[in-house]
């Protein structure tokens, strides 16, 4: 019986050992993290800011004598002008046409609407509409320079802008 003792033994001792020497369970893995969805609307960036609006600037025109033709000198004035009444869509203009003091009274009144009409037009074929421009003559009643020579003359031949509303 000893013997059978002894195996008996020695199998509970390896039991004992097995037992003993297991290794110990591994730590508890924790499990991946759960991505943050972002539920809130996100905020769309701001607008770029538009570069501010000049203020309408319109300049005078001159003409020849006894001329409503518009210069080439002329044009690049009218295209500035009408740039500028592009930037402002609702602005409302006055073109006024006059003369210098030779000629009848009723002659410069019909060459300062020739002059006046002349400017609307191209600002027209510009692209502007034309319920935006109303002319009218001064003749020679609105002279800019007193003169009687062809200095002044020529100060006096032209068609100013009147803004009526931007």
């Amino acid at each position: 019986m000893k013997v059978k003792h002894l195996v008996l033994l020695i199998i509970l001792a390896s039991f004992v050992m097995a037992i003993s020497c297991k290794k110990p369970p591994p730590p508890p893995v924790a499990p991946p993290p759960v991505a943050q969805v972002d539920t809130t609307t996100p905020t769309p960036p701001p607008p770029p800011e538009k570069p501010p609006v000049p203020p309408l600037q319109v300049a005078t025109i001159y003409f020849d004598y006894d001329k409503a033709d518009i210069r080439s000198d002329a044009r690049d004035i009218l295209s500035a002008n009408g740039r500028s009444l592009t930037e402002h869509p609702t602005a409302t203009i006055r073109i006024e046409g006059n003369c210098d003091e030779r000629g009848t009274e009723q002659y410069n009144l019909a060459l300062g609407e020739r002059r006046a009409n002349a400017a609307r037009d191209y600002l027209v074929n510009y692209g502007i509409n034309a319920s935006r421009i109303t002319t009218i003559s001064y003749g020679e009643e609105h002279p800019v320079s007193q003169g009687h020579d062809e200095s002044a003359w020529s100060r006096n031949r032209r068609a100013d802008f009147a803004i009526i509303s931007e």
